[in-house]
């Protein structure tokens, strides 16, 4: 499908390229995210994992996204926010967010499209589909009973996606549902491989994954179920320790586990412990 950018966006674009440009050709490290995709790329795969709730991160997916658009290096942006099954491939590119929501049968309580809709529309106007990746709802409950799942992760692996659960609900899930939730979270990472794997990917172009920075780790996440003759890059967007200004990482991301980690700003600080423990209560 060709591009069709707007006019108000073919004008950002330029100045963003522009922008691309001038921080590629200066001396010294690049200054933003966006200007390091040039040592990222050419890949099969870039995976940047986010946090959630980071606004921050959402910017940069947008720009990361444009920037690929504009310089024709993307192939499709995959969502760990849809199910398999789901895409805008059928939509045209003057499609509006109504639209788009409805053939990605987006899930608004589980995910603001408000945080979304700038990186997923960017793709769309470019004439980029948009493709869902996750596990769909009703292969979970099955997924929690596979035992094979545990087998496709290095026992050290696994271990780490049962603590990161154990962690992630502060204590207090059962120890009796750890080992199956961790198992959902080895099916999600599979079915978002698969994704990847089978998009439609012509040659010097990229597939780009949004998801959950837990995800996208080298020796934990989505990059374990990959071919490994394909290339795979992989950029975790963290938030900063508010006492030191270092990148906090997921489940303390070992040295390999990214290419690239880029810090921001925390977002306003949430107890969510407190949260998780009133709608356990309530449930």
């Amino acid at each position: 499908m060709p591009f069709s950018f707007s006019p108000g966006r073919r004008f950002r674009l330029a100045a963003v390229a522009a922008l691309l440009t001038g921080v590629l050709g200066c001396a010294g490290p690049p200054a933003t995210p966006a200007g390091q995709l040039s040592r990222l790329l050419p890949a099969d795969f870039l995976l940047v994992g986010e946090q959630h709730d980071a606004p921050e991160h959402h910017v940069l997916e947008r720009q990361i996204v444009e920037i690929l658009a504009v310089q024709h290096r993307l192939a499709a942006l995959a969502l760990e926010m849809v199910e398999q099954g789901h895409s805008t491939a059928g939509l045209p590119s003057s499609a509006n967010q109504a639209q788009v929501r409805a053939a990605l049968a987006w899930n608004a309580e589980s995910w603001p499209w408000d945080d979304y809709a700038p990186a997923i529309m960017a793709a769309v106007e470019a004439g980029i589909p948009v493709i869902g990746a996750n596990l769909p709802r009703d292969r979970q409950r099955a997924a929690m009973q596979d035992l094979s799942l545990d087998l496709r992760l290095s026992p050290e692996a696994v271990e780490r996606q049962r603590r990161a659960i154990r962690d992630s609900h502060c204590g207090l899930l059962a120890d009796s549902q750890i080992a199956p939730m961790a198992r959902i979270q080895i099916a999600r990472d599979l079915s978002m491989a698969q994704t990847l794997a089978k998009a439609d990917r012509p040659p010097g172009r990229t597939v780009l994954l949004l998801a959950g920075a837990g995800h996208v780790l080298r020796s934990v996440g989505v990059p374990v179920h990959l071919p490994p003759e394909l290339q795979v890059r992989i950029l975790v967007a963290a938030v900063k320790d508010a006492d030191s200004a270092r990148p906090l990482t997921p489940d303390a991301t070992q040295a390999d586990d990214s290419d690239l980690v880029w810090a921001s700003p925390a977002p306003p600080e949430r107890d969510h412990c407190a949260e998780l423990r009133q709608q356990m209560q309530e449930r």
